[in-house]
Parts: structure tokens; C-alpha cells; sequence
């Protein structure tokens, strides 16, 4: 089988994605690891909490080599099969409950069987005659049976030259059933009417003749119900990542012969029209040929508010038509789609390693032997000091007990998944998890400001109009001539004027003068609009107040437009970008966060001073060439500084990658989103904040879960080695951990977005307005 599924994926573009099994620990996930490096042209990546294994690899190496280094390793390796979402959906189902499940069904057996040894060794009045032997013959089956994966995963490492966590376990419990059954047989333990308090006191253990059959039972169901919570949570974690793959719709009606097939979604080809139905959803990115609606995005975007969409709009698989019948043609299929990049991006940031991370796995790595040498010099030292050999072992027991680094193991990869999930979920999309260090250090945030502060959309934002002529007569006759032009100024006075005077005339005799403007008859009136030297052409010049009114636009960095007929200058409007109703707000989380905001435009300053006031951006570098923007910030960081640079656009790109943290607007490029370390959703600045609130938080939640896990060792080892510490309360206690650590990262679930509230809503009337340069009519 392995063969088969090898030729079907080649190692064509040097990058892999292995599904691992058989881990139990973080020191499984390094050992895989450095077993996969060793290969020449090999850079490999485990994660336990995921249990995949992220490889890059050369030329000269196959992929089944990659398998076989892992098989070598004591575990196993399965190559992806056919990616999608589809099939990505259907197997999140099912594979993951058959070790889920086979943990139930041994945890629920030792909790049965346990249950009774725990209550014969804790309560004496229930030590009836030859208790102590059916003690033994109810946790034998925990211990050897309930147990087993323990023993099976220190068995494997043992015969690779390693130790793990599992090894501690195995040794812990068989050494106290060991012990136990060699005091029944051999020792005074399994004498008729035998007994022994069970004290939950931390004091030294001693005295010959005790058995803890109680202590193999407990600590292996204890650990048991820890790995089952550890499994079933992170399942959950990674709960956000199946709910995207499952957004796609699974079938679609194709459009071939002039006649509807429903094919499975994973059959679109790109440049295949299909049909989608009022209450559908769009199968795959495409562009809309035919029929009008309004498309509910909110799944993707988190915009409540369904988007106006008709012939020539782009639209997003898995976004829900709520309106009329849509045809559209198919742009985007596959792994090419915005669904599954958001999954790739999602499951990228799962699988990396933060340099936190890093250290973890390694100390987990050396962690095992000394314990195990720990436990060993504890049980010397116990007998060389004349103690008892109950008292010596009790002590050595309770060292390899205490110590498994279950919580180590897990602290961060349970909170990247959490983390990044919820973030997935709010439309924050975490690239990679080494972003979370970047996020603790930034101090300076540089905004690029169209697309990003303001909204990019050229918009009609003021009339000055001649004393005896009225507005509403200025938008009809303008605006029917403009609509029939291409120039971006042309439709934004087009769609300013359909907004305030309704549906706009036809034109006839249209002509597009180049670099001047145009010209038209509408309702029996000869109308010229662009610049000035047009209407001069026709000696029609602006009176003083228009003159006055068009100088101070023009002033402020705004596209002031002259508009004549009849032998007149008639009227001037004033065109420009918007800045986003959103944008002041989300400066003042970003300051709140500690951040110093700075502007970053290619337009003259006196525009960007004009959007800094209204924002609350004191400092602005304006004037920049695209290929400047990256020197920028290289200046600023070469100042000290830590620096955030949020855009959108392709000539942002450079700018994003030089960044200490790079933020890229998903309503912006491809460009743009490929090189930056977050991907925001949404078109809306705040959640900017958001993004790095919510990075700051799951940081935060690893430095908390890896500070409680050495804590927690540091803490108990001397308590254990110094014969002070029960072996089954040691047990409980390192389950508890584990729980612990992952009820906290679970938290994250409950991160909530600054601002619920949809935020940009088009032809907003009280927005700013600052200049877009655009090309010369």
C-alpha cells in the first residue's frame, strides 16, 4: 500500500506533509525529527499535537526514504493522498476515533478494575483475609493490558538507544507490580490477614511488607484518563481548521451543452461556468458572467452584511448566494482556492515551531535519561543510607512517576492549535508560529495607507456648483455621461451621482477626449466633464468661487473634475479615497496595545498629513516610491525600533517580508498575503488589534503552561526523591498537569474580537477624504 500511495505523490516540489503515529511524547516528536534531518537535503519538522511531520527535501531523496527513517525510528508514516477539502473533511471524521477510542476502552477498563485495588489499599476496614490477592489479581490487567502502550512505545524506543516519556511510565508501574508481586510470593506481604493505612500525607514511605499494586493501578488509569482528555482536546483545538475544510460545497451544477450537470466539486476545471441557486453555496472562486444577488460572506470574512455582487464581480467558494441565480466562471479549484489557502495557512501555523517550542523538545529530549539516572541514584542512596528497601524503592518509584513531562510536551503545541484555530475562526490568520515571539517585542507599527487606513475606492465627495445651478441637475447630467466611460474618476462620479439621483440617463455622440475627459449629448444637452483645458477648448472658463473651490481641493490632494454645458462652466466635483470609518478606532487599540502608529504613502504630504489628523497619526512619511517603503523600514529598524508593517498591496510586499511582523490585508493581493506572518480576513483595521491581542494571548498561554510544567518538576523531584511523596499521588498529580495544561490553553476558545460590530459600509457620508492618484484623463 505504501508503494501505491508513493507514486501518487512524487516528491514534485520538495515539500511533504507526513501523518505520523505511534508518538506519545514531545521526545518522540524530536527523536522523529532528528532522525528525518539526518538525511542529506532533508529539513524536517514534527509537532506531537498535531502528529505531522512538515518535511522539505532534495532531488536525490524519495519520499518513501522519508517513510522508511521514520519506520526506523520505532514509529509510523503515512504520505497524503489526494488533497482537498472534500476529502481533507471526510477523513478528519473518522481517523482520528480509532486511538480515541481505543483509549476509552482502556481507561474505562482500568477505572473498573482499579477502582476496588485503590479502595482495598486506602481503606483498612476493607482488608479482608487474602485481600492483598485479589488486589493483584485486578491490577495485573491494568498494568500489563491497560497499560500496554506504554510498555509497546518504551519497548520501541528502548531498542533505538532511547528513552521517553513512556519509558518512565512503563518502568513505574511494572516496578511496582513487580515489587508487589515479589512481596506476595516471596516477602511477608501475602501472609493471611495482612494490612496496611494508606495515608494521603506527604511523609517517608517504609516498613517491609507493603505492596503497591495500589500505585501500578492508579497511576496508570490516572495516566490513561490524562492521555484520553489530552486526546479528545486536541481534537477540539483543532476543530477550526475541519470547520473551514467543511465550508466548501460538494457538488455542483456545471453548465456544458447549454445544459446543467451536478458533478462533484473536486471535477471543476478552471474556466468552467456553473450555476448557483438562491440559498447555495459558490463551489469554487470564480467571476460572475451572468445575474445579480447578494452574497453572504460572513463565514469567511465575519461581515454580517451580505455584499451587492453582478456581472464582473469576484466571488468566493464557499460563501453562500442569498439572492437571485448566478452564473460564474471558475477561477480558482483546488488547493488554489481562498478556502483551502485559509486551511493551508491554518494548518502551517499547527505545525510549526515557535523558538519556545524548540526548547521544550529539547530539554524533553535529555530530560528522560536523567531522570531515569535520578531515579537509580535515588534508590542507591536510600539503601547506602541504611534505609529500608520498601522505603529506597517507594522513593526511586515515585522519581519516574512525577517526572513525565506529559505537561512539557504539550504546552505549546495545544495553545498554538487553540490559538491559531480561534484565530482562523475571527479571520486572523497566524502564518507561522514563530510570529508569536514577534508579536511580544513590537513597538512601532507602520500603516501603508491605501487599501489599508483608507479604503483604496475612488468616491465622489463633494459638488461646488455656479450660483444658478442645482446639484441634483449637476449629478444627472454628469453622471449619465461618466457612466459611460471606464476611467476609475469616471465611475466614481458615475456611482455618486446613481446614489443621490437614481438611475442615470442615457448618452448619445459619447467621445473619450485622451488626457482631457469626455463628451456627450444627455437629455438634449451638450456636457463636457474633465479638466479645465477641455472646457477652455470651448470656451467655457470657471468662474471665480468654482476656480477658488478647485484649488483647495486640489490643495488637499483631492481630483477636483470640471463639468460644463451650454456654452458654461457649470460645476466642479471633488473626487478622492475614503478612509475607512474604522481606521481612527483601530489606531486607538493599536496605541493602547503600546504601538506607535506611522503612515507610510506614496502620495504628497500634504494628503498624508490630512488622513494622519483625522486618524490620530502623529508621525507620516509620505512621498515614498514602492521600492522605498522596505528602506523605510529597514531605517526604522536600524533606529531600535520593532517593527509591524500592515498592507495590501503588491508594492507592500517587499515592505512585509522586511518587517519584524508583517500584517497583509486578505481584501488586498496574493503578493502581498504570501509575504507577510498574518493574514487579515477582513478589510477592517481593527483587526489588526485584534490580531496581535489575540498572538499576545496565546504566548502568554504557552509561557504559563511551560512555566506550570517545570514548576511542577522542580517542585516535586526533591519532594519524590527524598521518599516524601506516595508514588500514586505523584501519579494523579503528573496526570493533573497534563489536564491542567490543556484546560488552559483551551481558554484561547474564549478570545472574543474587540469589536463585533460590522465596521464599513459603502458610501459612508461623513468619511475623510484624501487623494488617490490615478492616471491622466
Amino acid at each position: 500500500m505504501t508503494s501505491d500511495v508513493t507514486n501518487s505523490k512524487p516528491d514534485a516540489g520538495r515539500e511533504i506533509e507526513l501523518a505520523i503515529s505511534g508518538m506519545t511524547c514531545a521526545s518522540c516528536a524530536m527523536r522523529i525529527e532528528r532522525k528525518l534531518n539526518k538525511l542529506d537535503g532533508v529539513n524536517a519538522t514534527v509537532n506531537y499535537a498535531t502528529e505531522k511531520a512538515k518535511v522539505s527535501f532534495g532531488e536525490g531523496v524519495e519520499a518513501e526514504q522519508l517513510v522508511e527513517q521514520v519506520e526506523a525510528a520505532g514509529y509510523s508514516a503515512a504520505l497524503p493522498t489526494v488533497r482537498g477539502a472534500e476529502s481533507n473533511a471526510g477523513e478528519g471524521g473518522d481517523e482520528p476515533d480509532d486511538p480515541i477510542r481505543s483509549l476509552r476502552q482502556r481507561l474505562i477498563g482500568a477505572i473498573v478494575l482499579s477502582v476496588p485495588v485503590i479502595l482495598l489499599a486506602m481503606v483498612p476496614a476493607l482488608q479482608f483475609t487474602y485481600w492483598q490477592w485479589i488486589s493483584l489479581t485486578l491490577a495485573a490487567p491494568v498494568v500489563v493490558w491497560a497499560a500496554w502502550p506504554f510498555h509497546r512505545a518504551a519497548w520501541a524506543n528502548l531498542r533505538h538507544g532511547a528513552a521517553t516519556m513512556d519509558t518512565l511510565i512503563s518502568m513505574g508501574t511494572l516496578a511496582a507490580l513487580l515489587w508487589s508481586v515479589y512481596a506476595l510470593l516471596f516477602g511477608s506481604a501475602g501472609v493471611p490477614g495482612m494490612t496496611h493505612a494508606f495515608e494521603l500525607t506527604v511523609q517517608r514511605m517504609s516498613g517491609d511488607g507493603n505492596i503497591y499494586l495500589e500505585v501500578a493501578a492508579g497511576v496508570t488509569t490516572f495516566i490513561l484518563a490524562g492521555r484520553y482528555f489530552e486526546a479528545r482536546s486536541k481534537r477540539r483545538a483543532g476543530a477550526a481548521l475541519r470547520a473551514l475544510l467543511e465550508l466548501g460545497a460538494k457538488e455542483v451544477a456545471v453548465l456544458r451543452g447549454g445544459r446543467e450537470e451536478r458533478i462533484p466539486t473536486d471535477q471543476l476545471a478552471v474556466g468552467d461556468h456553473f450555476v448557483i441557486r438562491p440559498g447555495e453555496k459558490i463551489a469554487t472562486d470564480g467571476v460572475v458572467e451572468e445575474g445579480s444577488s447578494a452574497v453572504d460572506a460572513s463565514m469567511l470574512t465575519g461581515e454580517s452584511v451580505p455584499v451587492e455582487i453582478g456581472p464582473g464581480d469576484k466571488v468566493v467558494g464557499a460563501t453562500v448566494n442569498s439572492g437571485g441565480r448566478l452564473v460564474v466562471r471558475a477561477t480558482r479549484v483546488g488547493s488554489d482556492t481562498q478556502l483551502a489557502q485559509m486551511a493551508k495557512l491554518v494548518e502551517e501555523a499547527q505545525t510549526g515551531k515557535a523558538a519556545v517550542q524548540r526548547l521544550a523538545d529539547r530539554i524533553s529530549a535529555v530530560f528522560v535519561p536523567i531522570v531515569i539516572a535520578l531515579a537509580v541514584g535515588t534508590l542507591a542512596f536510600w539503601l547506602g543510607a541504611n534505609g529500608s528497601v520498601s522505603a529506597a524503592f517507594t522513593a526511586a518509584v515515585a522519581v519516574l512517576i512525577i517526572a513525565c513531562p506529559c505537561a512539557l510536551g504539550l504546552a505549546t503545541p495545544t495553545a498554538l492549535l487553540v490559538g491559531t484555530g480561534r484565530g482562523a475562526q475571527l479571520g486572523i490568520l497566524i502564518k507561522g508560529p514563530e510570529v508569536l515571539e514577534s508579536t511580544r517585542r513590537i513597538d512601532t507599527v507602520v500603516l501603508d495607507k491605501t487599501g489599508t487606513v483608507t479604503t483604496g475606492k475612488m468616491a465622489l465627495v463633494d459638488v461646488h456648483v455656479a450660483n444658478e445651478v442645482a446639484v441634483q441637475e449637476v449629478l444627472r447630467l454628469a453622471g449619465a455621461l461618466e457612466n459611460a466611460s471606464e476611467h476609475p474618476i469616471a465611475q466614481a462620479i458615475a456611482r455618486g451621482a446613481e446614489e443621490r439621483v437614481g438611475e442615470l440617463a442615457a448618452v448619445e455622440d459619447f467621445t473619450n477626449l485622451e488626457g482631457l475627459g469626455v463628451q456627450g449629448n444627455v437629455e438634449g444637452r451638450a456636457v463636457l466633464v474633465g479638466r479645465t483645458a477641455l472646457l477652455e477648448q470651448w470656451s467655457q472658463h470657471l468662474p471665480a468661487e468654482l476656480a477658488e473651490a478647485k484649488a483647495a481641493a486640489e490643495k488637499q490632494g483631492k481630483t477636483a473634475v470640471a463639468v460644463g454645458w451650454d456654452g458654461q462652466a457649470r460645476a466642479v466635483l471633488v473626487v478622492a479615497d475614503t478612509v475607512k470609518a474604522t481606521s481612527r478606532e483601530a489606531i486607538t487599540q493599536l496605541r493602547e496595545l503600546g504601538l506607535t502608529p506611522v503612515l507610510l504613502t506614496g502620495d504628497n504630504e500634504a494628503v498624508a498629513k490630512s488622513v494622519a489628523a483625522e486618524v490620530g497619526i502623529d508621525e507620516v512619511i509620505a512621498e515614498v516610491l514602492p521600492q522605498e517603503k522596505v528602506d523605510v523600514v529597514t531605517r526604522l529598524q536600524s533606529e531600535g525600533r520593532v517593527v509591524a508593517m500592515v498592507g495590501d498591496g503588491i508594492n507592500d510586499a517587499a515592505a512585509l517580508a522586511q518587517a519584524d511582523l508583517g500584517l497583509a490585508m486578505g481584501t488586498g493581493t496574493d503578493v502581498a498575503i504570501e509575504a507577510s506572518d498574518l493574514t487579515l480576513v477582513r478589510g477592517d483595521l481593527r483587526v489588526a488589534a485584534d490580531a496581535i491581542r489575540l498572538a499576545r494571548r496565546t504566548l502568554g498561554t504557552i509561557k504559563g503552561n511551560l512555566f506550570w510544567a517545570f514548576a511542577y518538576n522542580v517542585a516535586a523531584l526533591p519532594l519524590a526523591a527524598a521518599g516524601l511523596l506516595n508514588p500514586m499521588i505523584a501519579g494523579a498529580a503528573m496526570a493533573f498537569s497534563s489536564v491542567f495544561v490543556v484546560s488552559n490553553s483551551l481558554r484561547l476558545r474564549r478570545f472574543r474580537a474587540s469589536v463585533t460590530t460590522d465596521a464599513m459600509t459603502p458610501g459612508t457620508t461623513d468619511a475623510v477624504t484624501v487623494e488617490e492618484p490615478v492616471a491622466a484623463r
